[in-house]
Parts: structure tokens; C-alpha cells; sequence
């Protein structure tokens, strides 16, 4: 039993939504009680005490879209490519390194990735996968590191025609022998989804052969209408939009999440809201690849469930939040909108998000809700308190503000320390992964 207590509680749990000098008691996988550190010291004199040190506990932040694959991708320039468009980023930077991507440099990625989500507070993610050089168990591979570094994962493979009928056929495979696994594992720290990437890589057969694989296993997480591509391919080769080709192919529904959706239209936007579809927003992505601007706000006033990704632009939730809202006043001319928005997209639909597919409860610190702490080292000169908790997450606490991350009641991560990792010896691994990955997308050695 862990008692994580001396600092601020945020539970964002309506119920009790703040103590000033607060504690929560995690018993195994599970949240057991909250309340104030004297009463609880008092209950749980026996606990393991997890020193806050005055900072802010709160519950794990989570990451409903990102990439694994573009884990060995930081501070990467590749020969020739300077793309002028967004078919060109994909072409010329994500699918290159993707088609470069084995086992081993899959699991290299998914080992950066997941102790950047940690060291971030980061404590679930929805990852969309894409290793074309090597399709057939690279779910599992990623998966075996999910489950070694202790974090809480959703996991897919992007189906695409892009490099062929085969590989089609085998990321198909990896989505449906995957799905089987976790259904038949029915473990609450790892779950599936059946990707898919953008519409104009995907035929109407494919997305067939999609559904006839997935067999009802689990929803889709596919990207949609991130660039105009979508639009223009659905137009000319279907004669329809795309989120009427995903509707009349039996993609959309509550399990299903789409991402971007930048380029729909209102009467789609009302298909994905009458189907009970979930979209997730990624803005650092979007304004990186020059895309555009989501209608997030259109979204929320028709009760979309619309969720903060990443993209894997960045592990951290927080710096995706500060990007969100003055993307949306920008792009709304507004200075006055977005903030609940914004807020409410990560610690309110996120976790709705997660509760269509994990058991217990996310995103929260309550009885009974996951075990699923972080602790932030935040020292405000401005007054912190339950009215201004999200003005301060906005413009003030960042990723790097973690000292302490607890996953399913395992403390991964104390005092800026990784626990039981190895952080060194998989740095190594991945720095002989990127170096190998590096020299073949710029035939030269590193």
C-alpha cells in the first residue's frame, strides 16, 4: 500500500475536487482513498509513504494519439527532403523512416517513447503504429515494452495500400492478431484498436477486408481528413466526403477514433456526432505540417467527444495544451474562447475517452479509479487554489515540472529517477537503433 501525500491534491474529482495539504492511498492497482495527509497517516500508519515534497499530486495525464514509430526521429535531417506539402512530409520523411523501421527498431522507438511519456507524467497512450519494413508482430513487440516499463497503452497498426497489396494484407493481420490477443488477455493495462491511415491510402475493398478482420473485436483508429488529400480522393474516386465513405463502410461508432479531422464539414460533423464517433485534436502536429486549424469549437457545441493527442510532436500533454488554446482564438479571431475547450479536452475527455475501453476509471483520483498518480514540482509566486487550478496548468506547469509518476500502483519514476529501469542500458539500445535507422535513410554511416 503507497500513501503519496505533502503537497496540493488535484483529483478532478467533483466530488472533492482539491485539498490544499491533501493525500491519496493507492492498495495494488487501485485507488483506495483521498482525503488530508493527517486523517490518512492516522488510517494508514503501515503505508509506504511517497514524499510530495509541497508539490502538486494529481492524476496521470494521458495521450489519446501519438506515434511510436518517430521515436528515433529527434534532431533527424534527411538528405534531399524538403517537403512543400503535406504529401511530401509524409512521403518524403514519416513513410521513409517507417519502411526503414525492423523489430528492433521498433522496440528501440517504443522504449524512447514510453520513458519520455513517464518522465512527462504521462501515464496512458493511444499509440498508431507504422513499421512497414517489418509488419508481423511489431504490436507485440510494442506491447512487450509497454509491459516491461509499466505504462498504460492502447495500441494499433495503420492499414495502408501505400507499399503495396501484401503489406496491406499483413498490417491487416497484425491489427486482427492482435485485437484476438488482447481480447483474450482481457488485461486493463493493455487494449487494441484496428488502425488505419488516411483515406486517399485506403480502398473501399480494404476497408472490407478491415472490417471482416476486426469482426467487431474493437473500434478503428484511423486519421481523417488531416490533409485536403482525404477530401479530394473521396470526391473524385467515391463521390462522397470522407466521413461518408467511413460511415458507409461500417468504420464509424463509440469505439472508434478519428484523428485530426481537420477538413470536415458540418453535415459530417453531425454523422460523427449521431454515430457516437470520437476525434482526437492534435495541434502542435497540425500547425507543424501547415494543415490547418480543427473546428474543435464547432466540434464541442454538437457534443462531439473530442479528445488532446499529440502526434508525437511532443510527449508532453501540458506544452500540447498551452499550443490548443491560442491556436483556436487565433484561428476563431477571438481572445475569449477555447479555455474550457482546452481544458476540457484533457482532463475531462480524455479520460471519457479511456473509460470506452479501459475498466477502471482514468484521470482521476478517487475511490475505486486507477493507480495512476503524478506528482509535479510546482512553486507558484501567484496564488494556487481550486479556482485557478487550470489557469495555472495553462500558463504555467509544464511536463518537465514531474518528479514522481506511479503507474497501476508501481512507482516507475521518484525524485526524477527512473525506478527498476535501466535508463542507461536502453539508451545505448536505442542509440545503436538510430544510428543504424539514420545511415539508411542517408546511405552514410553515423
Amino acid at each position: 500500500m503507497l500513501l503519496v501525500g505533502n503537497g496540493k491534491l488535484i483529483t478532478r474529482d467533483e466530488a472533492l475536487p482539491y485539498l490544499e495539504d491533501g493525500a491519496v492511498v493507492l492498495d495494488g492497482e487501485s485507488v483506495r482513498e483521498v482525503g488530508t495527509l493527517s486523517e490518512l497517516k492516522a488510517r494508514y500508519p503501515d503505508a509506504e509513504f511517497v514524499d510530495a515534497k509541497g508539490g502538486v499530486i494529481m492524476p496521470g495525464l494521458i495521450n489519446v494519439h501519438t506515434h511510436i514509430y518517430s521515436g528515433l526521429a529527434r534532431g533527424l535531417s534527411i538528405a534531399g527532403n524538403n517537403p512543400t506539402n503535406f504529401l511530401e512530409v509524409l512521403e518524403g520523411t514519416w513513410w521513409n523512416i517507417d519502411r526503414h523501421l525492423t523489430l528492433d527498431g521498433t522496440r528501440a522507438c517504443a522504449y524512447a517513447t514510453v520513458l519520455d511519456c513517464i518522465r512527462d507524467g504521462v501515464t496512458t497512450i493511444f499509440d498508431h503504429h507504422a513499421s512497414f519494413c517489418e509488419i508481423p508482430g511489431s504490436l507485440f513487440a510494442i506491447k512487450d515494452v509497454c509491459q516491461e516499463l509499466g505504462i498504460r497503452a492502447n495500441l494499433c497498426y495503420e492499414v495502408s495500400e501505400r507499399d503495396g497489396e501484401e503489406k496491406c494484407r499483413q498490417s491487416i493481420q497484425e491489427n486482427a492478431d492482435f485485437a484476438k490477443w488482447v481480447k483474450e488477455q482481457d488485461d486493463d493495462m493493455i487494449k487494441a484498436m484496428f488502425g488505419g491511415h488516411a483515406l486517399f491510402t485506403i480502398s473501399d475493398k480494404t476497408f472490407e477486408e478491415m472490417v471482416k478482420a476486426n469482426d467487431g473485436m474493437t473500434g478503428f483508429h484511423i486519421h481523417v481528413a488531416e490533409g485536403m488529400n482525404d477530401v479530394y480522393d473521396s470526391l473524385r474516386n467515391y463521390g462522397c466526403r470522407p466521413i461518408n465513405r467511413l460511415l458507409y463502410n461500417g468504420i464509424l461508432g463509440e469505439k472508434t477514433m478519428l484523428g485530426h479531422c481537420i477538413h470536415v464539414s458540418p453535415a459530417e460533423l453531425d454523422i460523427i456526432k449521431e454515430t457516437g464517433t470520437m476525434v482526437c485534436h492534435n495541434p502542435e502536429s497540425n500547425m507543424g505540417n501547415a494543415v490547418g486549424c480543427s473546428p474543435v469549437l464547432q466540434m464541442y457545441g454538437k457534443g462531439i467527444l473530442i479528445g488532446l493527442g499529440t502526434d508525437a510532436y511532443t510527449h508532453d500533454m501540458l506544452e500540447s495544451l498551452k499550443v490548443l488554446l491560442p491556436m483556436q482564438r487565433h484561428n476563431a479571431c477571438l481572445p475569449n474562447v477555447g479555455w474550457c475547450e482546452a481544458t476540457g479536452m484533457l482532463f475531462r475527455n480524455n479520460p471519457a475517452i479511456c473509460a470506452r475501453y479501459f475498466k477502471k476509471p482514468l484521470g482521476v483520483l478517487k475511490p475505486g479509479a486507477a493507480a495512476d498518480v503524478i506528482v509535479m514540482d510546482y512553486n507558484p509566486f501567484t496564488p494556487f487554489s481550486e479556482a485557478n487550478i487550470d489557469g495555472h496548468m495553462l500558463f504555467g506547469m509544464m511536463g518537465r515540472n514531474c518528479r514522481t509518476t506511479i503507474i497501476n500502483g508501481r512507482v516507475l519514476y521518484k525524485d526524477r529517477e527512473f525506478v527498476d529501469i535501466d535508463e542507461d542500458k536502453i539508451n545505448a539500445r536505442c542509440m545503436e537503433q538510430s544510428k543504424k535507422l539514420w545511415g539508411e535513410l542517408n546511405h552514410c554511416t553515423y
